[in-house]
């Protein structure tokens, strides 16, 4: 392919440049952030930056996308450093790296699971992105193949649209209902003690607030029936 030419590269450039500073600007504002005060940041008339989003909520989604995307990333590398033979070490090693980039990143993390930002509905395509880690939490409980308690006949219909609806390629085997709720259960508990911390909901609550979300990841380990 023929390399970018200058103006597609000088364009690039400044579009990672307005990322990075609205990034910078939300741990100051919040979901109150605009595209006036990301434009003053820059030293730029917010007119300006109309020439690279179409609005303020093409900047949150390119932020939110991306956010969703490094927390991906990180996770997906942890649990790949880990044996493959080891599902509980891949698993604890995902979960890990879900709170580590969720502390390293408070004020991304609260775009992604804090408060709504008034009038912005996220789009379509910010699914597959926001889908990954529960689509690794699913994989390693598929990889147990544990069995589990009989699932109400009415939660099929729910779980087989979820799979078909999954991002990415299609699984060479439809995990079973047993290893989709508990990875599912995984997912809420994950989030939910992440959110308690990085919010500040646990604040003066453990001393060892990493062997308590260990302890809880562990237990959920066994939940989905790993070795």
């Amino acid at each position: 392919m023929p390399a970018p030419s200058l103006r597609a590269r000088v364009r690039a450039e400044l579009v990672e440049e307005i990322k990075a500073a609205a990034r910078r600007r939300l741990a100051i504002d919040g979901p109150g952030l605009t595209l006036r005060a990301v434009a003053r940041d820059l030293e730029m008339v917010p007119s300006a930056l109309y020439r690279y989003f179409d609005g303020r909520d093409a900047l949150l989604t390119a932020l939110i996308t991306e956010a969703y995307d490094e927390l991906g990333a990180a996770a997906d590398a942890a649990e790949a450093a880990e044996d493959p033979a080891d599902l509980r070490a891949r698993w604890m090693a995902l979960c890990r790296a879900v709170r580590r980039w969720a502390l390293d990143h408070p004020a991304e993390y609260a775009l992604l699971y804090g408060t709504p930002v008034p009038g912005y509905t996220a789009p379509s395509d910010t699914v597959p992105p926001a889908s990954r880690v529960v689509v690794a939490l699913v994989r390693v409980a598929a990889e147990a193949d544990a069995g589990g308690a009989p699932v109400a006949p009415a939660l099929h219909a729910d779980l087989d649209r979820i799979v078909a609806q999954a991002p990415g390629p299609p699984p060479d085997a439809r995990p079973s209902d047993p290893a989709l709720l508990a990875g599912l259960a995984a997912w809420s508990q994950l989030f939910g003690l992440v959110s308690f911390e990085v919010f500040g909901r646990l604040a003066g609550m453990f001393e060892d607030p990493a062997g308590h979300f260990d302890h809880q990841m562990q237990t959920m380990a066994d939940l989905a029936g790993l070795p």
